[in-house]
């Protein structure tokens, strides 16, 4: 039969276990990481799991399903409670701030010292939370008329002042296109539709394997419609700035 059953992309889930939870008859599971839908016969298609997603990986469709079959819920959730009394969820290990956007307010940079001599203490210029491009929710109150850096993760380590040169004043979203799973495409289109974007620059390694955030960038910009002033900034191996 065709019904409303839901969908979970594995590309954008990151994990969290929260639409788990919020699954009350139990036809969703962890699965190597990742949320996944164990049994259409237990999905009711309601969506109560939607809005615990803070990756907005899951949606529902209509498409041939078994139908939700009330009865056989009912008894496996009955079946569980006689068991055993309800376990709690393990504990994620990141402690779930993931999955929890917010800003960060910084203080003043402190001046130099009056005699000349030292340097202030560096402040970190990271204003929000989370940073990686697949835990920031779409709808994150800080991105919206934002400026965006999104950077490649080795960045951070190759060029020494990214704090002052280019994190400074912007939402940082790092990610790295070789190691994550999926393409960020989707997610930056999905951040680029959903809020009013001043700018984006993109931070990128010299190396091959590092065109692929910037790529991502580029498409999400064409996805999006929007004209949005951009740019790409490649740092060498060495930390130097090859092209800005």
């Amino acid at each position: 039969m065709k019904r409303n059953i839901i969908s979970i992309d594995e590309n954008l889930c990151n994990g969290c276990g929260l639409c788990v939870s919020a699954c009350h008859e139990g036809a969703l599971q962890m699965v190597n990481g990742k949320a996944r839908l164990v049994s259409e016969s237990y999905c009711d298609g309601l969506g109560a799991c939607l809005p615990e997603c803070p990756a907005g990986a899951i949606k529902i469709e209509e498409r041939e399903a078994a139908p939700f079959d009330e009865q056989a819920v009912a008894a496996r959730m009955a079946a569980t409670k006689t068991v055993s009394a309800p376990t709690p969820p393990a504990p994620l290990a990141c402690g779930c701030p993931g999955t929890m956007a917010k800003s960060i307010k910084r203080p003043a940079p402190a001046a130099a010292p009056a005699d000349g001599k030292g340097q202030p203490d560096a402040v970190s210029a990271l204003g929000n939370w989370p940073v990686q491009i697949k835990l920031v929710p779409a709808n994150a109150p800080y991105l919206n008329e934002a400026a965006l850096l999104i950077a490649a993760d080795c960045t951070a380590f190759a060029f020494a002042d990214i704090h002052r040169r280019f994190m400074k004043g912007k939402v940082t979203l790092i990610g790295c296109p070789k190691l994550d799973e999926g393409d960020y495409a989707e997610k930056l289109t999905a951040i680029l539709q959903a809020n009013e974007i001043r700018s984006v620059t993109v931070l990128r390694m010299e190396v091959p394997c590092c065109a692929g955030i910037a790529n991502a960038a580029k498409q999400a910009l064409i996805n999006s419609g929007k004209m949005i002033p951009w740019r790409i900034v490649t740092i060498a191996t060495d930390g130097t700035i090859l092209e800005e």
